[in-house]
């Protein structure tokens, strides 16, 4: 993670501590939704794609897609139109949007996988901590309207939208909104000991 100061790194992490020795990019990273506003460049939502590009998958099927709008491009507002209204508040702030869509087939012989949302999300945790590693904010959303999806992004047959993603320079929590405003903290985990289990969970 870069170096500098920003609300990404002077976020408050009191509810956050480690409960074993781990590297702390990951205890560090968080999804915050006040941005700037300001327009990635190409190059960094390359970067960002790059990273998602070599996650792990499945038979290495890669079945990920980034289809990416910049912001006062004739791509940006099918994209955000796309987001619901609770969504489409903080995120019109973005740098740049980014529509996760999985191949739900194998391309070899069209046969399904069951395992297309599991290896996306391997690719979306990458490009997370690659635009960490930037400096920049990265939100990943569930909110957005799957009905209309596969018309706007225009997908072929086999092709599934996982989620919208919202990347962006990060801009301090008291830009946003309320009730947003006080929701932007980075949020607590379960105990290891609920979820680390020796052998079996009974």
């Amino acid at each position: 993670m870069t170096n500098v100061d920003t609300p990404l790194t002077n976020a408050d992490f009191s509810q956050r501590s480690a409960q074993a020795t781990t590297n702390d990019q990951f205890r560090l990273r968080w999804s915050p939704r006040s941005m700037t506003g300001q327009a990635l460049t190409l190059a960094q939502v390359q970067s960002l794609c790059e990273a998602g590009r070599w996650a792990p998958s499945c038979f290495n099927s890669q079945p990920w897609r980034f289809i990416y709008a910049l912001p006062d491009t004739p791509q940006w507002q099918p994209l955000l139109d796309l987001l619901m209204d609770v969504n489409k508040l903080w995120a019109a702030k973005a740098g740049a949007l980014v529509a996760l869509v999985a191949r739900t087939h194998f391309e070899a012989n069209d046969a399904p996988t069951a395992t297309h949302s599991f290896d996306t999300g391997s690719a979306w945790m990458s490009m997370a901590l690659q635009a960490q590693h930037m400096g920049l904010a990265a939100h990943a959303m569930w909110g957005f309207h799957h009905d209309q999806a596969a018309d706007a992004l225009k997908l072929p047959e086999y092709f599934s939208t996982q989620a919208l993603i919202a990347f962006g320079h990060p801009a301090p929590a008291e830009a946003l909104p309320d009730p947003l405003r006080e929701r932007e903290v980075p949020s607590p985990r379960k105990a290891l000991s609920e979820l680390m289990f020796n052998g079996a969970m009974g």
